[in-house]
């Protein structure tokens, strides 16, 4: 059992008992009087709930509701109580599939806000993008409501409706989606003229790893001469995954540095002997976490050049601890790219500058355009 666990059960313990167990008075003589005088205020405001307040309450009730604010009052929109059904749906994303409407959500600057949305789903087919500020989910008011809320009501049964009202710049307008089931495919490539390989990566699940390199073997016994790595619109995930991509393009040495709270570090590297391919990252401000970790490296080493615009900026590290049926998703750490750059909250800025805008023909994607006159030039 970990070191939190044994915390939280010594709290648990003692706001049951009041402190007339002797394992309640032990835990008083072993925590600084602060500690002491704060716990003590917490059993005092139970006390008070459960003998004074109307109707009886339930103290698994009163109990979630305390870890929700502890972990509320952290101020940190990535760490969350996961209460059994959201816990289990969050497994089930992480597998590869997923029941809503295929937008991946955070917080920024107190506002909940589109990280982006999922290629092919409901929430693209529809239209959202990345940076869209959602101001209402129903008819409630998202200002306030915690990350872990907005995404219970976002989801729900396939073929359920859900409103949302979202601000794009100076204009707010009501989306009517029918949720589905998501299947998240988060590879998919093709060989561009020139033998220019092109990978897309949507995410970073548990599969996402083996598929890449499946995927980048197939181009490269095709004949690629260099790749595109298109990680724009791609929330990240799993930090084990993208180190297994960044480990085709970046050369030996750091790919990441995962650095606790109480200064231990821990670099995941990469095995590559060299560069083998002239590589170009495309990004936006819907590139984040495990795809900034990816594009990080990939400059950091010069391995490649990145084009498009500053990606989101979440650099740090979330680890799930069970609790019952539920868990605590809990920032542990902040990460660093090879050269000892924190990127949260900051964002990386590409090499190549380009929004992406309609030029021209219709469709044309000009961002994609500009990596490919890079690798060429490469060549």
């Amino acid at each position: 059992m970990s070191k939190r666990k044994i915390i939280v059960g010594a709290v648990v313990l003692v706001a049951a008992t009041f402190f007339s167990t002797l394992g309640g008075l032990y835990y008083l003589l072993n925590v600084g009087s602060g500690d002491a005088a704060s716990t003590l205020k917490f059993v005092r405001a139970l006390q008070i709930i459960k003998s004074r307040y109307v109707e009886e309450v339930p103290m698994d009730t009163l109990m979630t509701g305390a870890i929700k604010g502890m972990v509320g009052s952290l101020g940190d929109p990535h760490s969350i109580y996961m209460d059994p059904k959201l816990y289990k749906e969050f497994m089930i994303e992480t597998e590869g599939s997923f029941g809503g409407v295929g937008i991946v959500v955070g917080v920024k600057e107190k506002m909940l806000t589109v990280v982006s949305p999922i290629e092919g789903t409901p929430g693209d087919l529809a239209g959202i993008k990345n940076g869209d500020l959602i101001l209402q989910i129903d008819g409630k008011d998202t200002k306030d409501m915690a990350l872990d809320e907005a995404v219970n009501k976002i989801r729900g049964p396939e073929g359920s409706q859900v409103v949302l009202t979202i601000k794009r710049g100076d204009q707010v307008k009501d989306y009517t989606l029918t949720r589905t089931n998501i299947q998240i495919k988060t590879i998919s490539g093709k060989m561009l003229p020139g033998n220019i390989g092109y990978i897309r990566l949507a995410m970073f699940n548990e599969n996402t790893g083996a598929d890449f390199i499946k995927k980048y073997q197939e181009l490269e016994s095709a004949g690629m001469k260099a790749v595109v790595l298109d990680l724009r619109d791609n929330p990240g995930g799993l930090l084990e995954e993208s180190v297994k991509v960044a480990g085709k393009f970046v050369p030996r040495g750091p790919v990441v540095s995962v650095v606790m709270r109480d200064g231990h570090r821990e670099t995941h590297t990469s095995s590559l002997d060299a560069v083998k391919y002239p590589v170009a990252v495309l990004v936006n401000g819907g590139s984040a976490s495990a795809s900034e970790i990816v594009a990080g490296a990939i400059q950091d080493t010069q391995a490649g050049t990145l084009v498009g615009t500053k990606t989101y900026g979440k650099g740090s590290v979330q680890t799930l601890m069970r609790i019952d049926n539920g868990a605590i998703k809990l920032t542990i750490a902040k990460y660093l790219t090879p050269n000892d750059r924190s990127i949260n909250g900051i964002g990386i800025e590409p090499d190549v500058i380009i929004e992406q805008q309609l030029n021209g023909e219709a469709g044309t994607d000009i961002q994609l355009n500009k990596a490919l006159e890079i690798v060429k030039s490469k060549l």
